[in-house]
Order: C-alpha cells, then sequence, then structure tokens
C-alpha cells in the first residue's frame, strides 16, 4: 500500500462538506443536550447549516466527480454481500477507489437521517422560547409529533455517527487502510488508476445557490 502510486480521488467539495459537517453535527449535538436558550440559538444555526450541506451533497451526487456521485457507489444487495464476503478474507480482492458498498450505505443513512432531522427542526417548538422558523405552517398537533421525531432521530444520529468512526478505526487498524488522510488531502495510495476530477468551482456555486435558498427558507417563508 505504502509503495503504490498516488491516485486523486476526493474533490474538493466532498472534502468540505465532509468535515464542515462533522463540525456542524458536533455543535448540534452538544448544544442540544446542554440546552439554555443561547446555546439553543448556536444549535437553529447549525442545523440551517447542516440542512444547506445535507442538500448539496444531494445535489452533488448528481453532478460532482466520478467517485462523489451516488452511481459510483450505490450499489445492490448481491454486491454488498460479495464484498462482505470478502472481507471475510485477509484483504478485499478488489479494493474500491472511493466509497466501498458499505460505506455507500453508510453515506445514504447519513444523509437520510440528518435531512430529516434538519428538515424536522424546522418546525418543532419547546413551547416555552424556542420555535423553529416554519412552525407556523403547521398545526400543533403536527408540530408536537414533529418535535418528539426530532428529540429522538438524535440519538440515532449519535448512534450512527458511533458507527462510522468504528468502520474507519476497523478498516485502519484491521486492514491497514488509512480512510482519514485521502479526505484530508483528497489522494489515495493505489494501483494506477485514472485522476478524478476536482470541480470546485462548480461545487462554489451550487453551494451558493443552495445556501440562498435555504436562507431564503428560513427568513422569508
Amino acid at each position: 500500500m505504502k509503495g503504490e502510486p498516488r491516485t486523486y480521488v476526493w474533490d474538493l467539495p466532498t472534502r468540505l462538506f465532509h468535515w464542515v459537517l462533522a463540525v456542524l453535527v458536533s455543535i448540534s449535538i452538544t448544544t442540544g443536550l446542554l440546552g439554555g436558550f443561547e446555546i439553543m440559538d448556536y444549535h437553529m444555526l447549525s442545523g440551517y447549516g447542516i440542512l444547506t450541506l445535507v442538500v448539496f451533497r444531494l445535489v452533488w451526487g448528481l453532478v460532482g466527480n466520478q467517485h462523489a456521485r451516488f452511481a459510483s457507489f450505490i450499489q445492490g444487495p448481491s454486491a454488498i454481500r460479495h464484498y462482505l464476503q470478502q472481507l471475510r478474507g485477509q484483504r478485499p480482492a478488489t479494493p474500491h477507489v472511493g466509497h466501498n458498498p458499505l460505506g455507500g450505505l453508510s453515506v445514504l443513512a447519513l444523509l437520510a437521517t440528518l435531512l430529516v432531522q434538519a428538515g424536522t427542526g424546522l418546525f418543532t417548538t419547546d413551547d416555552i422560547m424556542l420555535e423553529g422558523p416554519l412552525l407556523h405552517l403547521v398545526s400543533d398537533n403536527t408540530s408536537g409529533k414533529l418535535t418528539a421525531l426530532h428529540t429522538n432521530l438524535a440519538w440515532g444520529i449519535m448512534g450512527l455517527v458511533l458507527l462510522h468512526l468504528l468502520a474507519i478505526g476497523y478498516y485502519w487498524l484491521a486492514r491497514a487502510d488509512n480512510l482519514v488522510l485521502p479526505m484530508l488531502t483528497g489522494w489515495r495510495r493505489l494501483a494506477i488508476t485514472p485522476n478524478a476530477s476536482n470541480p470546485w468551482l462548480r461545487g462554489l456555486l451550487a453551494f451558493c445557490v443552495i445556501a440562498a435558498g435555504v436562507y431564503y427558507l428560513v427568513t422569508y417563508v
């Protein structure tokens, strides 16, 4: 692995998405557990940021570079079963340049859960001092259900984050595959394969449009 040539895999928008999302999820979990009026202001702001990033990643899964696109890592049950069988051996027979089939599942699970979490947060209230910006669009009964879902789903997100960290540790320690460094630099040590593109300008434009849309949603709707 160490002597193999480097291949450019993760484009800049994907890497920035990953690390900024990690920071914002950490802020949201911490502020949500601590509570308090001023602290919850940061909780809401981080939630808007998470919503923006998740929508961006959904779009980027269609127009990003080849390894960021969903088509490159969303695979069916047979591919996942085959990969699990390979993991029972000393090393997978066919290393994946981007996300492997299990990694692809974790990406989808995190994106879906965070989208629901950030979306429900727009309609939540604690009936005292905090209200989501779209609370006025739903009934009290609906808001109560969405608030309960938002509260309970936070534990599911923490579980998915823990599973994600355990998987990184497993690949690093048990399979000598450092997944963290490529997400920092964009490069992986692999057998010679074509370098991926780095469409950072396209990513910047997509993010700006989506951020403007989320800002309009939480401010004017």
